[in-house]
C-alpha cells in the first residue's frame, strides 16, 4: 500500500471536518445578536413589620397537683377529666379503717396518761401527809433529822412524777389529734376553683405516702386565661420588652392567629446544646376556650410596623450590575446617570463603589439592614426599574424590611413599578470612553 497516496487525503478530511465544526459553532446563518432579557418583580403598596419568631407551649397560669397526705386505698372518686371543680368539693376519698384503729389507739394511750396522772397525784398527797408528821415530829424531838429528810425527798419525787404524768398526758393527747387529723386526709377536697387535666387513680387504687405525697389530681386554676413559655435566641432577646404585642397560631387551628402580649422575659438562661435561649413569658385571652394545655404555639413578637407603605422586594434591591453590565446597558440604552442630563462616566451608576467593580457595603446578596443600610450618595440605595421596556436606575432611601420586603422612604418608585432583579442576553461593552 502506498502511504504517499493517502496523505493528501486525510488532510483534506481533517480540514472539512474543522470547517464543519466551526460553521456549527458560529452559525453565521443565524440572525443577529441574543436579545436582552430582563428578570423583574413589582412594587406594591402594603404593610411591613418588623419581627421575631420563636416556638412555645401553652399551658394554665396557674396549675395545682392536688396529692394525698395520707396512704389508704381510694374508695370514691367524685372528679374525672374535664369537670369543673370548686373549692372545698370533696374529689376522692380513701378507706380510713387503718387511720381510725390508729385513733382508737391514740385514745387508750391518752387514756393511760390521764391515769397515771391520778396516781401520780395520789402520790403527791401522800408524800405531802408524811412530810408534814415527820416535821411536826421533829419539832418534838421525836424523831432523827435524817427521818425528815427522807420526807421531804419523797415528796419532791412525787412532784416531779406528777408532772411528767401531765407531760405525758399531753403527749397523748397531741398524737390523738394527729391521729384525727390524718383521718381527715382520707377525704380529699378541691383546693381551688378549675377544671381537672388529669386523673392519676381509679376506685381499688391503694396510695403510698410514706415518702412523699402521690399526685391524684391535675387542677387548672383558670383556663379562660392562659400563657406561652417560648424560647428566644439570645440574638434576640435584647429586642423584646415587657408589654410588647405578639400572635401565634396552633396547629389545631390552621390559618387563625390568637392575640398575646409579653408578660415578662426571664432572664434565667436555658442551654441545649451550646444555643443559649430565654424565656419570654407570653399572656393569652382564651375565653372562647379553643386553646388548650400543651398545645405548641409558633410566635411571632412584633417590634416595629409601618402601614400602607410603598415596599419593594428584597430581591430588587440585591441586584447590583457588574462594570461591564453596566457599560453595555449604558451603550444599548443611552442611560444617564441618576440626576444628570448628561451621560455619566463609567461607574457613575451603582451604589456605593458599584462603577469600580466593588460590591457595595454589606456584601452584594445581603439584603438591606432593618432601617435600611446607607449606600450611595446620602445614605441612599439603587434600584433599577424596567419602563417600557428600558432599564432605569434611581436611588432610593429605605426604611422597615420584614425579612423579604423593604419600605421606601424616599425615592421614584410607585406601586406597581417593575423592578429589574436580573439581566442575561447583554452584548460586551466597547468600552468607549463616556459609556454609562
Amino acid at each position: 500500500m502506498n502511504v504517499k497516496r493517502w496523505i493528501p487525503r486525510i488532510l483534506v478530511i481533517a480540514l472539512l471536518a474543522g470547517g464543519g465544526a466551526w460553521l456549527w459553532i458560529k452559525k453565521p446563518w443565524t440572525s443577529g445578536p441574543k436579545p436582552v432579557t430582563f428578570a423583574t418583580t413589582k412594587a406594591s403598596k402594603g404593610n411591613i413589620a418588623a419581627q421575631v419568631t420563636a416556638n412555645g407551649t401553652l399551658s394554665a397560669r396557674s396549675t395545682v397537683l392536688v396529692g394525698a397526705q395520707v396512704s389508704g386505698r381510694v374508695l370514691e372518686i367524685h372528679a374525672d377529666f374535664n369537670d369543673k371543680v370548686t373549692k372545698g368539693q370533696v374529689i376522692a376519698k380513701l378507706d380510713v379503717s387503718v387511720l381510725t384503729s390508729q385513733v382508737a389507739q391514740a385514745a387508750a394511750s391518752a387514756a393511760v396518761a390521764q391515769a397515771n396522772i391520778t396516781r401520780a397525784q395520789v402520790a403527791l398527797a401522800d408524800a405531802e401527809r408524811q412530810r408534814t408528821r415527820q416535821r411536826e415530829l421533829q419539832a418534838q424531838q421525836l424523831v432523827a433529822g435524817a427521818t425528815v429528810e427522807a420526807a421531804e425527798v419523797a415528796y419532791d419525787t412525787a412532784k416531779a412524777a406528777l408532772t411528767a404524768a401531765r407531760a405525758q398526758a399531753q403527749q397523748a393527747n397531741a398524737n390523738v389529734a394527729q391521729a384525727k387529723l390524718n383521718q381527715s386526709y382520707a377525704t380529699i377536697y378541691s383546693p381551688v376553683d378549675g377544671v381537672v387535666l388529669s386523673r392519676s387513680v381509679d376506685v381499688g387504687q391503694t396510695v403510698a405516702a410514706s415518702l412523699q405525697a402521690p399526685t391524684l389530681f391535675t387542677i387548672a386554676q383558670d383556663l379562660a386565661v392562659m400563657q406561652i413559655d417560648t424560647a428566644v435566641a439570645e440574638a434576640d432577646v435584647g429586642r423584646l420588652s415587657d408589654g410588647m404585642k405578639a400572635s401565634f397560631t396552633v396547629d389545631a387551628f390552621p390559618g387563625k392567629s390568637f392575640p398575646g402580649i409579653v408578660r415578662q422575659v426571664r432572664n434565667a438562661p436555658t442551654t441545649t446544646s451550646g444555643v443559649v435561649t430565654y424565656d419570654a413569658v407570653i399572656d393569652v385571652d382564651n375565653k372562647e376556650k379553643l386553646l388548650r394545655p400543651g398545645m405548641t404555639a409558633n410566635v411571632t413578637f412584633t417590634l416595629e410596623q409601618v402601614n400602607d407603605v410603598i415596599k419593594v422586594p428584597n430581591a430588587a434591591l440585591r441586584f447590583k450590575p457588574t462594570r461591564d453590565q453596566m457599560m453595555a446597558l449604558g451603550e444599548k440604552y443611552g442611560l444617564k446617570r441618576p440626576g444628570s442630563d448628561a451621560p455619566g462616566a463609567p461607574g457613575s451608576a451603582g451604589s456605593g463603589s458599584a462603577g469600580s467593580g466593588a460590591p457595595p457595603a454589606g456584601g452584594s446578596g445581603a439584603p438591606p439592614a432593618m432601617a435600611g443600610a446607607p449606600s450611595g450618595k446620602a445614605g441612599r440605595t439603587m434600584i433599577w426599574k424596567l419602563i417600557n421596556g428600558v432599564p432605569k436606575p434611581t436611588r432610593v432611601k429605605l426604611g422597615l424590611s420584614d425579612g423579604s420586603s423593604t419600605q421606601v422612604l424616599e425615592g421614584e418608585i410607585a406601586d406597581g413599578d417593575l423592578l429589574i432583579t436580573e439581566v442575561s442576553g447583554l452584548p460586551p461593552p466597547s468600552r468607549k470612553m463616556g459609556a454609562f
